[in-house]
């Protein structure tokens, strides 16, 4: 299985919905056009790996505005895939996109025009966008959507997804006629507007490579009178909340640049599942 197995395709019934990608080895990103009247919270579909492995998964959240929706994989799907790092984009990187929507398709590459643009998508929503050009013009580019936005060539040895493809941009001035630019969420935006994944998602693409899955296992915190069972990482994720605005903070002051960002939010998540955070560290 090469490193991009981690895009996959979204089925009902057999019948395919479109473009995903695994940002954790629980949680599915997908364009919630893609969906086509899924996007109900618990409808179930077929998320199909890259090789032709297929897991149980449920719409768990999405945003309409912003045409993303998160699909949450059954407790009982085990994935040993790969997870890339997430990483920022820069005008002029070069990109590609791992996903076709059949084999006769071409693959998508080119050029990043902006790495983080605001852009407004047609549900509405103003988010943090990246605008490529592609250099393969091949007119109506829509069963792409939903496929991850990859940094650089596919023989590249180390994946680094940037975002997620949502809308391609019209000619202006030419009544259905579109233009070879795209838009996409980046990882970041992604992120923001989904709050079930924040920390496994760190965990996940920040540890070293070679390294198993961490491990999920049971705690007890109390809250009012009654104890509540919950997993290592939902307890990480409440020790560490003030820590993660703090550091929010910082970056909308542009104390610090994304990639710092993410390497503080790892070692902030980090420390309190091994537990190094106290309950008091807020």
């Amino acid at each position: 299985m090469t490193d991009e197995a981690y895009w996959v395709e979204l089925h009902v019934s057999q019948q395919r919905l479109g473009a995903g990608f695994l940002l954790t080895r629980r949680f599915v990103l997908t364009a919630l056009h893609c969906l086509r009247g899924l996007a109900a919270s618990d409808s179930q579909l077929d998320v199909v790996l890259a090789d032709g492995n297929s897991l149980s998964g449920r719409v768990c959240q999405y945003d309409k505005s912003a045409d993303l929706a998160l699909i949450m994989l059954s407790p009982a799907c085990g994935v040993s895939v790969p997870i890339p790092r997430a990483g920022v984009a820069f005008g002029g990187d070069g990109w590609h996109g791992p996903y076709r929507p059949a084999q006769m398709e071409a693959q998508l590459s080119g050029r990043v025009d902006h790495g983080a643009t605001t852009y407004e998508c047609e549900g509405g929503a103003v988010i943090e966008a990246l605008q490529l050009t592609v250099e393969q013009h091949l007119g109506d580019y829509s069963g792409y959507s939903g496929g991850p936005v990859v940094k650089g060539g596919p023989e590249d040895e180390d994946p680094v997804v940037l975002g997620i493809l949502l809308e391609q941009l019209p000619k202006r001035g030419a009544v259905g006629e579109a233009a070879n630019v795209l838009f996409g969420a980046t990882v970041g935006e992604a992120m923001r507007r989904f709050d079930h994944f924040d920390v496994e998602h760190l965990i996940d693409v920040l540890r070293p490579r070679n390294s198993p899955p961490h491990r999920v296992e049971r705690a007890q915190y109390s809250t009012g009178d009654a104890a509540v069972e919950c997993s290592a990482i939902d307890a990480a994720a409440a020790s560490v909340e003030s820590w993660f605005r703090q550091i929010d903070i910082w970056a909308s002051r542009q104390v610090l640049d994304p990639a710092q960002v993410a390497d503080l939010k790892f070692v902030a998540a980090k420390a309190a599942i091994e537990g190094r955070l106290g309950k008091d560290t807020a």
